[in-house]
């Protein structure tokens, strides 16, 4: 290979070049030797960022900050030229293999192996930044494998050539991917990854960068799992014989010698303490355009949605008022245009009733009306609901990766909080904690229930978590390590008792999916894991009966519930809520028969296509809410009377129409109720509060920083509260 600049004896600077070079981010990487036999690997830039003026500024930076970095996991720089007619960046010279020719060559590293390479480039990533460097280009081909871990290459280069230049973030989801690429052998396969690495690994890829975890919570997640380290040495046999073979490659001189530091030491008090150990231990969907705001139910007498014997089916209904119709009403109606007029949303700010601030930005929130439960990655505190005072002494159960739109691990029922957890040296755990003074009731492994025990573990993938009537529910897929857009995906409900976190019951199967849990009754609603664009079905669980199927719904069109993650179904005095139809109708059925009551279409005045987002009720079950897009109408629950609409105006935070966040069809909880007052939050990232009898706003409160997914917020009683980084805001729900 001929390298620009490099002269007739392929040199650069005062290195030799040895043999041929590989692509590493946007240059060429090689092994070289000083005149005095000494070995290095330079990195030597490519023709066009060599020829911006702006890359040699960026890169002069970089190499200066790389001089005064140390890791036990980096590859030093031990000398560079930015100003060369081919910028070029020496580093220490490393004996090793790069992870793409060791996974390509010998297939997908083992569970210890993965932990010790998602250890080792987490604390290499931590060093880097900590020093405000930023990598650019953590992949396979970087990383390098050494008989004593992980190594990153290639500092300084390929974070000067990136533009615009990469983040963190960046970097974090390079590390994700690299060990997601090493556990499946470069498949990209998530259900390859251990059970001890989903979590955190998976939280590197989320889309949204500031969902991702730091290296520093990455290294001190994996440090207190507490698991053994792999005996003997880290990679398989066949990876090392290779190892040592490139090694005696490139022949017999020395390497430049730095020093290595030590690995890093976690200096005191930055940890998880053990004084406070958890006591008990032992014991979306197609958008509407700009056509939300034009809802109308529809005038059109569209067939019923597929019904069975005894099933769905057209049933009469009182008339409604003038603006709409039922698709099963017996007599024409007038025009929609004479329906309710929309309510242009639009209120005063907010008035905060008490904000704090802590040490830690909270993962996950649950609150009753009088405390408010606030986990972060390093503790759980309780807060009193009234005033944000301490309301117990904080315990050492954490949530390192807390809800997202595919995970809800907090629940709480009968003054009891719920929460998947991790302690020191233990993880994956249920814990149960008494509301009324922050005490541990139980607190169970979840590997231990599985069924086969914890030995496999990695099957069962924990997504929802819920509570009614004395049990408790935790739901998520079976993973076998198989992945097909074509093949339905494996869903599983397991029971456990609320009064001892004693497992009671487990069902699983294909046709159990994003599983809803009332907030009483013993009867669960489920939607078969169907592929893309086949027919699905809704399905009652019998939770009296140990998880015994009940009736069924077939259903011709899938809607958004059919992919994994939060129910995008609903509940309400009784009675189950679905989208059917092409996702434009509300079904409505007995949720002890199946039985349709009513059902009703919606349409948009401008042709746009309807797609209904989650319903949700009112907390006695009198009304149900249901968004499309930037509309959201709320019904009566006993004939589906139209009572009022509200609409959003103005555009979203990225310049679109401004949405309902409940109408994207993405996971999470993006609309709550109290007695009077509908919360819910939109596209622009404003949280709105709206009266649950006129559809008018109380108020309002908009905060940019949140994630695009949604706030990180809930409802408990007459109170609605926010986490904003490290800030804890609670609003009355009047907003007084």
């Amino acid at each position: 290979m001929e390298v620009p600049g490099a002269g007739r004896n392929r040199r650069i600077g005062p290195y030799a070049l040895l043999g041929s070079g590989r692509t590493v981010g946007g240059g060429e990487l090689f092994a070289a030797r000083t005149d005095e036999g000494l070995l290095v690997t330079v990195t030597v830039a490519g023709p066009e960022p060599a020829a911006n003026p702006e890359f040699r500024d960026r890169l002069r930076a970089a190499v200066e900050a790389a001089r005064r970095l140390s890791g036990a996991f980096l590859v030093p720089v031990v000398d560079a030229d930015a100003d060369a007619p081919v910028p070029w960046v020496a580093t220490r010279f490393t004996a090793g293999l790069p992870l793409r020719h060791a996974v390509d060559r010998h297939g997908a590293l083992a569970e210890p192996a993965l932990r010790v390479l998602a250890d080792g480039l987490a604390r290499a990533l931590a060093a880097l930044h900590g020093s405000g460097t930023v990598h650019g280009e953590v992949d396979p081909d970087s990383v390098l494998l050494t008989m004593d871990g992980p190594r990153i290459g290639a500092l300084g280069l390929v974070g000067a050539i990136a533009s615009p230049p990469p983040s963190p973030t960046d970097d974090m989801f390079g590390l994700g991917s690299t060990v997601l690429y090493a556990a499946s052998g470069g498949e990209q396969d998530t259900d390859a990854l251990p059970a001890s690495l989903r979590e955190v690994i998976g939280g590197c890829l989320y889309p949204e960068s500031s969902d991702r975890p730091t290296a520093e919570q990455l290294v001190d997640y994996l440090e207190h799992q507490g698991l053994p380290a792999p005996e003997g040495g880290w990679l398989p046999p066949a990876v090392t014989t290779d190892m040592a073979a490139a090694a005696a490659a490139v022949g017999s001189a020395r390497a430049v010698q730095v020093p290595v530091p030590p690995r890093p030491v976690r200096a005191p008090g930055t940890g998880v303490s053990r004084r406070n150990v958890l006591l008990g231990i032992a014991g979306g969907a197609a958008l509407l355009g700009g056509g939300a705001a034009a809802l109308a139910f529809s005038g059109d007498s569209a067939p019923p949605p597929e019904g069975r014997a005894g099933g769905l089916g057209t049933t009469a209904r009182p008339t409604r008022p003038s603006g709409a119709r039922t698709t099963s009403a017996p007599s024409p109606s007038p025009s929609s245009a004479d329906g309710p007029e929309p309510v242009v949303l639009a209120g005063p700010d907010a008035v905060k009733a008490w904000s704090r601030t802590g040490k830690r930005a909270p993962t996950c929130l649950e609150a009753s009306d009088k405390v408010v439960m606030v986990v972060t990655d390093k503790a759980t505190s309780f807060m009193e609901a009234a005033s944000g005072d301490r309301a117990f002494e904080a315990l050492n159960a954490r949530k390192t990766f807390g809800a997202n739109s595919s995970h809800h691990p907090t629940a709480y029922a009968d003054g009891v909080f719920y929460l998947f957890c991790e302690t020191p040296g233990q993880f994956d755990l249920l814990a149960a904690f008494d509301a009324a003074d922050g005490k541990v009731k139980w607190a169970v492994s979840l590997a231990a229930s599985d069924p086969g025990g914890a030995k496999i573990v990695s099957n069962y993938g924990r997504q929802y978590l819920a509570a009614s009537g004395g049990t408790v529910y935790v739901c998520g897929l079976v993973r076998d390590g198989k992945f097909s857009v074509d093949a339905p995906k494996t869903g599983y409900i397991r029971a456990l008792s609320a009064t001892t976190g004693k497992k009671l019951w487990q069902v699983q199967g294909t046709d159990i999916n994003n599983v809803l849990v009332p907030p009483s009754g013993s009867r669960l609603l489920a939607a078969s894991a169907v592929p893309a664009k086949q027919p699905g079905r809704v399905q009652m669980i019998d939770a009296a009966r140990k998880g015994a199927r009940g009736w069924k719904v077939p259903l011709r069109y899938p809607s958004g519930y059919f992919s994994s993650g939060w129910p995008l179904t609903g509940y309400a005095d009784g009675n189950f809520l679905f989208a059917g139809g092409k996702g434009d109708t509300l079904s409505v059925v007995d949720a002890a028969t199946g039985t349709e009551k009513w059902h009703q279409r919606f349409e948009a005045r401008n042709g746009d296509r309807v797609s209904m987002g989650t319903p949700f009720s009112s907390p006695d079950g009198a009304t149900v809410y249901v968004p499309i897009g930037s509309d959201l109408a709320a019904l009566s629950m006993a004939d589906g009377t139209l009572r009022w609409v509200a609409t959003l105006d103005g555009a979203s935070d990225t310049g679109g129409a401004n949405l309902f966040t409940a109408s994207l069809g993405l996971g999470g909880r993006h609309a709550l109720c109290s007695a009077d007052t509908v919360f819910a939050t939109d596209s622009a990232k404003t949280l709105w509060a709206i009266d649950a009898a006129t559809g008018r706003a109380r108020w309002k409160y908009s905060d940019p920083s949140q994630p695009d997914v949604g706030f990180r917020w809930t409802v408990g009683g007459d109170r609605v509260f926010i986490a904003s980084h490290l800030t804890m805001t609670a609003i009355a729900a009047d907003g007084r």
